[in-house]
């Protein structure tokens, strides 16, 4: 498992920021150089069929060392980065945290108040940015996990295991990850994302969404002579954003409480579009949530004179529906982390992952941790041991998939 660290940072330190405003397949250079390297490396560990498609995506094959049929199993992780700030991280720091506020640089502190959990890592080897970049956690800490265990079952041939698939899959951060997915072709019975967070996440529900697209036609003219007739499309704009329900904001929810987010807003008097997105774990709410923006809209329109048009595009819906016919996968998951000393923390992700399209898609894909904090940003860092877990995690789930035949 030492390899681990090693394999991180060269991956961190390529920059596969993903751009949601590329129409191409990976949506930057980066990832498709990052998934030729990982090709590159599964071909030297063995793994012959390991390819890359013409739109970046990785798939390769460990093939099964035992005589019996189990369950093929599938492990994903995605390429790309948060587009929210610099993905090349090639200054990453490593130390020990002997407690107190870490320092990142001379401007930015990472700070016990804002990060309590921090109390609960004195005396583990963390690896952080140096404030200017993402540090690439998420998620090339879950292919490192990936790569790691690959390396470790061909090195360990006593561990027996069947077929295992593995996948690479661009432009996750921006919703694209399993647009063009090859399910039929990965041919796994099921598979896990190795995507979230802290130690012992184990994740089968998310949220269900969906984009909102608004733009409001104002009418503008002189504005000494406007009485009666302006119409500012602006104000209009903040009239929208001021009648959706105050505590259904991001900012004052948790848990399985849902929400809307103004995402962004141009305009001027004349013309303006906002963009939302809508959450919600609960299928009925998430429906209720579509319904009330729309309603507002119909009564701005109604007192404006149809000035305003809406057009809510559904993202992705919630795993668990598909999830919970197939609940000896999560409880595959659970044993193997019990088996190594692991408390499973089983919680509903406030997101989505290429695992919440995938189970659509008719490959049932809960997520796990990677041992990751504070992703999509200068502050994010990851404990060296939690991200080992996460590999020996995948050596275990295999091992334990033919050990206790957990058919579906």
């Amino acid at each position: 498992m030492d390899k681990i660290v090693e394999r991180f940072i060269k991956y961190i330190g390529i920059d596969t920021r993903s751009d949601e405003n590329s129409s191409t397949c990976p949506s930057t250079k980066g990832q498709l150089e990052l998934g030729k390297l990982l090709v590159e490396e599964l071909k030297e560990l063995g793994i012959e069929d390991a390819k890359q498609d013409e739109n970046g995506y990785v798939y390769a094959t460990l093939k099964s060392n035992i005589d019996k049929k189990v369950p093929t199993i599938g492990f994903i992780a995605h390429l790309d980065t948060s587009p929210d700030l610099d993905g090349k991280c090639i200054n990453p720091r490593i130390f020990t945290y002997e407690g107190g506020d870490i320092k990142l640089n001379n401007q930015y502190t990472m700070t016990e108040k804002e990060f309590p959990y921090l109390k609960d890592l004195v005396g583990k080897e963390l690896i952080t940015t140096d404030g200017t970049t993402l540090l690439g956690a998420d998620d090339k800490a879950g292919i490192a996990a990936i790569m790691n265990a690959v390396e470790y079952l061909i090195n360990h041939p006593e561990i027996k295991h069947g077929d295992i698939k593995i996948a690479f899959t661009p432009d996750e951060e921006i919703g694209r990850g399993a647009d063009k997915f090859d399910v039929k072709g990965f041919n796994a019975d099921f598979a896990y994302t190795i995507d979230g967070g802290p130690l012992g996440e184990l994740e089968y529900e998310n949220f269900n969404a969906a984009s909102v697209k608004i733009e409001i036609q104002g009418k503008n003219v002189h504005p000494g002579t406007a009485k009666g007739i302006m119409i500012n499309s602006l104000r209009v704009a903040m009239e929208i954003e001021n009648m959706l329900p105050v505590n259904e904001k991001p900012e004052y929810t948790e848990g399985y409480e849902g929400f809307y987010l103004l995402d962004n807003v141009n305009g001027s008097v004349d013309y303006t579009i906002m963009n939302y997105i809508i959450r919600d774990h609960f299928m009925e709410k998430f429906e209720q949530k579509k319904n009330y923006i729309r309603n507002v809209v119909d009564f701005l329109n109604d007192k404006y004179g149809d000035i305003i048009n809406i057009e809510i595009k559904d993202s992705y819906y919630n795993m668990r529906e598909k999830i919970e016919s197939h609940m000896e996968i999560i409880e595959l998951a659970k044993k193997s982390m019990l088996d190594l000393g692991i408390e499973p923390n089983i919680k509903p992700i406030r997101g989505g992952t290429d695992g919440a399209r995938l189970s659509y898609m008719g490959l049932p894909c809960p997520n796990l941790f990677t041992g990751g904090y504070n992703f999509h940003g200068r502050y994010e860092f990851i404990p060296i041991e939690s991200m080992k877990l996460a590999s020996k995690l995948i050596v275990k789930i295999a091992e334990n998939n033919v050990n206790n035949n957990f058919l579906i």
